[in-house]
């Protein structure tokens, strides 16, 4: 596994028509676009898919979809996860896994577990799954953060968990899991502005917002911080990151959609309660690429 989830995966975003209804024709064209930018692997369903706002059905079409476009070029991760333990059990029995090598599930998010009752969430998901679980610990959104030794015992017992995708924003926190995780155990940057240190300390890549825009840089700043071309991806990574930041500053995915939409890949559409990013920040947006080029 860890050989299909090295490197840069991306973090798939969600298009949708001016009547609020899956863009699968924009959805075909986001697929290419980072398969053809050299990305590693999708993520479908994640934060920045919007998921919260799909419904089953939806979900369904969705992952379906991507599969179908994707046709076995790239490994594919699909977050299931949820508050409710034995509901994601659920979800995870619902959803058809042919073709989907992992799956990505949040911590749980407002009932603020407590650090043994994450451990718990866990092993009862990774006993049940039959996919790999890769942890993904973003207390920003969750209200909770997984702290590393929790993250190392889970690596440690439960078997079937293969890795996490670390969103804290705590970089030593995030070294700390690498140092001490088993050898087979995976650390992921789910930081696009925080890849580069992940990966020189030790860590698989990232799983990346700014790719779904830009997989063309993000894959060679990628490849480059792999191959140790340290000084070469701190100058790309400061060309790209006043842009990065943008896309960040409205929230995710709004700022990214907007980026999309500029280069033509989608329509700048999003469900409620997310709406589009500020004619102001678009307009800074749009300036930013058509100066730098970014692909």
């Amino acid at each position: 596994m860890k050989s299909k989830l090295t490197g840069l995966g991306v973090a798939l975003v969600t298009p949708f028509t001016d009547n609020g209804e899956i863009d699968f024709a924009a959805l075909n064209r986001v697929v290419d676009n980072v398969i053809e930018g050299g990305v590693d692997y999708l993520v479908v369903m994640g934060t920045t898919g919007e998921t919260p706002t799909l419904s089953m059905p939806e979900r369904v079409a969705l992952l379906r979809a991507v599969k179908e476009r994707n046709a076995g070029r790239l490994p594919i991760v699909v977050g299931v996860g949820g508050n409710d333990t034995a509901r994601v059990v659920e979800l995870i029995n619902q959803t058809n896994l042919d073709g989907v090598d992992a799956i990505l599930s949040v911590t749980p998010f407002y009932n603020k577990p407590s650090q043994r009752g994450l451990f718990e969430h866990y092993k009862y998901i990774a006993e049940r799954s039959p996919r790999p679980i890769i942890l993904y610990n973003v207390p920003g959104r969750t209200g909770v953060n997984m702290e590393a030794e929790t993250t190392l015992r889970i690596a440690r017992e439960c078997p079937n968990v293969i890795a996490t995708k670390e969103a804290s924003g705590n970089i030593e926190q995030i070294k700390a899991i690498i140092d001490a995780a088993p050898e087979d155990f995976m650390v992921i940057s789910g930081d696009d502005s925080l890849a580069l240190p992940i990966i020189k300390a030790g860590g698989y890549g990232v799983i990346s917002v700014a790719a779904n825009a830009f997989p063309r840089y993000f894959s060679r700043m990628i490849g480059d911080q792999f191959e140790g071309k340290y000084d070469e991806t701190e100058a790309m990574f400061e060309r790209i990151r006043p842009t990065v930041k943008m896309l960040f500053a409205e929230g995710n995915p709004p700022g990214v959609k907007a980026a999309m939409a500029v280069k033509g890949l989608l329509r700048n559409n999003l469900r409620l309660p997310l709406v589009p990013v500020s004619d102001e920040l678009y307009g800074s947006i749009e300036a930013t690429i058509k100066a730098e080029g970014f692909e």
